[in-house]
């Protein structure tokens, strides 16, 4: 019966482990985004990053895709011009499980050890940073962030960073209350 209690918070714990990415907004409530229709990027801005160049023209692509699929257009004379940089670092988390529910001696995981068993996840955690910049005014009017998992599989690195990148951008530009 014991188990039936926490089953729920359990599960609660699973899914909420395994949201994707979180993501964030903050942004000039002066600014008129209307007006803003072509992108560039900063590229000296840009070329700081400390990633690779194989994830900087992941990032890079990404962000094009999804500007172009809110009609903004590459331009030499820009409205706004987009940079970002990243961040990662390494996660432990330590679960402990024990063993004795209740349900008598040795009873559980393994009949053998009583108190449980310990156990040890390491992940990488990176966060994304995106901002925009009145390319005339030369002020920051938005800046959206995602942190989630990384993943070192280079066979799921483009759809990794199209996560981050396209859940960031959903929230630009942003929808006035």
């Amino acid at each position: 019966m014991k188990t039936l209690k926490f089953l729920p918070l359990l599960l609660l714990f699973v899914f909420a482990s395994c949201s994707s990415i979180r993501v964030n907004q903050d942004y000039d409530k002066n600014a008129d985004f209307s007006q803003y229709k072509t992108y560039a990027y900063h590229k000296s801005g840009i070329d700081k990053v400390e990633v690779s160049d194989l994830d900087k023209k992941r990032i890079l692509r990404s962000i094009d895709e999804a500007m172009a699929a809110k009609g903004f257009t590459k331009s030499e004379n820009p409205d706004v011009i987009i940079n970002f940089f990243t961040k990662e670092r390494e996660q432990v988390d330590v679960n402990q499980f024990n063993a004795g529910w209740g349900y008598g001696w040795g009873w559980g995981w393994n009949p053998w050890i009583w108190g449980g068993r310990t156990s040890v996840n390491r992940y990488t955690e990176g966060t994304l940073t995106i901002d925009v910049i009145d390319a005339k005014k030369k002020e920051l009017i938005w800046q959206g962030q995602g942190e989630g998992v990384l993943t070192k599989n280079v066979d799921k690195k483009d759809e990794k960073v199209k996560e981050f990148v396209s859940k960031i951008l959903e929230q630009y530009p942003p929808k006035r209350k």
